[in-house]
């Protein structure tokens, strides 16, 4: 299967200019090819937010689901079709914040799931609202004043179970992102990708006003 089959070209991506889920598609994208996986045997999870329309670009079957509710439906695909590989792409806001608890017993059952998560530190479609993983001192539309609380440390959060997978990276370290990705599509246990990315519009105005 060829890059150009499995995304849609033809369809408007609806992200501002400039934002980290231009390249998050394109090298998952190419490395799921890379893999020889096709939409007979890859399904794509994705929940709330600007980064859960990813699963609207993919030539693959697909699920968008209810906000933090990626993981257990991914987790039920898995059961039912255990040769399927499943992917989830989605938000810090949908798999962190909103879905942090599913994530915590994930890791415990560690299924072989694929989970890239698309960290803007921010909840960017409804308007730039602190999310888990935004920054102590950021100011946002939440936070005027700056966070007053850290952000949540996904590294010690994994730390302790070595037999699943996981690894921080950038959206714009495009050398490092693709040969991590990789890494998490050749592996057999639970893997999570943590990608932080730009947002544009909110890093610009710091959640407040145009």
């Amino acid at each position: 299967m060829k890059k150009a089959e499995i995304v849609k070209r033809n369809k408007k991506r609806i992200w501002c200019p400039g934002c980290g889920l231009f390249a998050v598609e394109k090298v998952i994208s190419e490395e799921v090819v890379n893999m020889g996986w096709s939409k007979k045997d890859t399904v794509i999870v994705s929940g709330i937010g600007c980064s859960a329309r990813i699963s609207e670009y993919f030539n693959l079957d697909s699920m968008h689901v209810t906000h933090g509710r990626t993981i257990p439906v991914a987790e039920g695909i898995k059961l039912a079709n255990p040769d399927i590989n499943v992917v989830i792409i989605s938000g810090d806001g949908d798999l962190i914040s909103i879905g942090g608890n599913h994530l915590f017993h994930a890791i415990q059952r560690n299924p072989n799931i694929k989970v890239f998560c698309n960290n803007n530190r921010v909840y960017a479609m409804t308007g730039g609202q602190s999310s888990a993983t935004t920054e102590k001192n950021e100011k946002t539309k939440t936070d005027p004043e700056g966070r007053s609380i850290e952000d949540i440390d996904l590294e010690r959060v994994f730390k302790e179970k070595k037999n699943v997978f996981f690894e921080k990276t950038d959206a714009l370290n495009i050398e490092d992102f693709r040969k991590k990705v990789k890494i998490s599509l050749k592996t057999k246990n639970f893997s999570f990708l943590d990608i932080i990315s730009p947002c544009v519009a909110h890093n610009r105005r710091k959640g407040f006003g145009f």
